[in-house]
């Protein structure tokens, strides 16, 4: 870390910043490459107390999904796989932080498609920064490999090969910057 950055988190609420802040995803395509996408509608907050405990709860607009292929994002939305029209939002609500190392390990309950079960982002704390004249910010990244069928996205189309032409683990990753409320 540089010497403008400092390793404590003050406590009070810090908004996800979405313009400095990605949501990506990336699954197994034909079992040799992977599709990339990113959620680009989201909102979030992370709430230190006093005594240092952490909590964080936020919000995915599911429709806002970009994969960089219109056709496919469409069919993404649709019933096979997101079913955006029924469950246009996830969301995650954080049940605990636990230290691992120089990193931390965010629980809490991921719901998606009308589905919630616990899950746990691997968490690395990047620091604070006084900013830029809107507010001190705070970085973060984080990941986490989600079984899409867990979440009733369970849309198979068999290779003649053997395997399937969308993988069932999806790679999750956050790179979060968010700005501390006055």
């Amino acid at each position: 870390m540089t010497a403008a950055t400092e390793t404590t988190l003050s406590a009070g609420t810090w908004a996800i910043d979405p313009v400095h802040s990605t949501i990506g995803f990336s699954v197994r395509h034909l079992m040799v490459s992977k599709v990339r996408g990113t959620f680009d509608d989201f909102s979030g907050a992370i709430t230190i107390g006093e005594d240092g405990t952490a909590s964080v709860a936020a919000e995915i607009n599911v429709a806002s999904l970009n994969t960089r292929n219109e056709q496919r994002d469409a069919h993404l939305r649709a019933a096979d796989f997101f079913d955006v029209e029924n469950h246009p939002v996830a969301t995650f609500t954080s049940t605990g932080v636990r230290t691992e190392g120089d990193r931390y390990a965010l629980d809490g309950e991921f719901t998606l498609k009308g589905r919630t079960h616990p899950i746990t982002l691997d968490l690395e704390f990047l620091g604070t920064n006084p900013g830029m004249g809107h507010g001190e910010v705070a970085g973060f990244e984080a990941s986490v490999v989600l079984n899409r069928k867990d979440y009733g996205i369970d849309f198979d189309a068999p290779l003649e090969t053997g395997g399937a032409v969308v993988g069932d683990k999806v790679t999750v990753t956050l790179e979060i910057e968010a700005l501390k409320q006055a």
